[in-house]
C-alpha cells in the first residue's frame, strides 16, 4: 500500500476509534441548538475544531517529550459535564416543583462547545501522544489533516442525527430532563475510562 495511503487510513481508524463516544455530545449540542436555539451550529462547528486542535497541540507537545500533567489525570475534565448535568437537573426539578419549564441548553455558546469537546476528548492525548512520536513531520501533516476532515464529518453526522423533527420536538418538551442525564453520564463515562475513579478508590 501507498505509505501516504496508509496513513490516512490509519489516522482516519485513529479518529473514529477514539471520537465515537464524542458523536454523543455533538447529537446533543444539535439537538439543543435545533430544540433552543442555543448554541448555535456555528458555534457547534468552531468549538469541536478548536476543542480537536487544542488536543491535537497538547498531544503533539507530549510527543516531543512536554508533558504538563500525568495522562490519568485527563480524567478529571469529566467533571466539566458532570457539575453541568448537575446543575441542570437540580434547575430541572425546581422549575417542576414551582410549574414552570426551564430550557433544555445546558451550553450557551463557543466557550462552552470547546470546553465540552477539551473534557470529552481529554483521553486521546494517550492514544495520539504515542503514534506522533513515531510519524515524521510529513506523515504527522497528513494524520493532522484527516483530524480536519473527520471532524467535518463529525459535525454533520451529529446534525443529522437529530435532524427529523420529531426528535427536536422531544427534545423541546423533554429536554429539560433528557439532556442534564446525558451530560451526567458522558461525566461518569470519561472519569470511568481513564481508570480515575479507581486509582481515588
Amino acid at each position: 500500500m501507498d505509505p501516504t495511503l496508509a496513513t490516512i487510513v490509519a489516522a482516519a481508524g485513529l479518529f473514529a476509534a477514539t471520537n465515537v463516544d464524542d458523536m454523543v455530545v455533538l447529537a446533543v449540542l444539535n439537538a439543543s441548538s435545533q430544540a433552543a436555539g442555543l448554541p448555535k451550529r456555528w458555534q457547534i462547528w468552531a468549538g469541536q475544531y478548536t476543542g480537536v486542535a487544542t488536543l491535537t497541540g497538547i498531544s503533539l507537545l507530549a510527543a516531543l517529550g512536554l508533558t504538563f500533567v500525568p495522562e490519568h489525570w485527563a480524567g478529571l475534565l469529566g467533571l466539566i459535564p458532570l457539575i453541568l448535568g448537575v446543575c441542570k437537573l437540580a434547575g430541572a426539578i425546581r422549575a417542576r416543583n414551582s410549574g414552570h419549564h426551564t430550557s433544555p441548553v445546558l451550553v450557551s455558546g463557543l466557550t462552552g462547545v470547546i470546553g465540552l469537546t477539551i473534557a470529552n476528548g481529554g483521553d486521546n492525548i494517550a492514544a495520539y501522544t504515542p503514534v506522533f512520536r513515531t510519524l515524521g513531520a510529513g506523515r504527522t501533516a497528513v494524520t493532522i489533516a484527516v483530524f480536519a476532515g473527520g471532524v467535518s464529518v463529525w459535525c454533520l453526522a451529529g446534525s443529522l442525527l437529530v435532524a427529523h423533527p420529531k426528535i427536536t420536538q422531544v427534545i423541546r418538551h423533554y429536554g429539560q430532563w433528557f439532556i442534564p442525564v446525558v451530560y451526567l453520564l458522558i461525566g461518569v463515562y470519561i472519569l470511568s475510562k481513564t481508570e480515575l475513579l479507581s486509582r481515588a478508590l
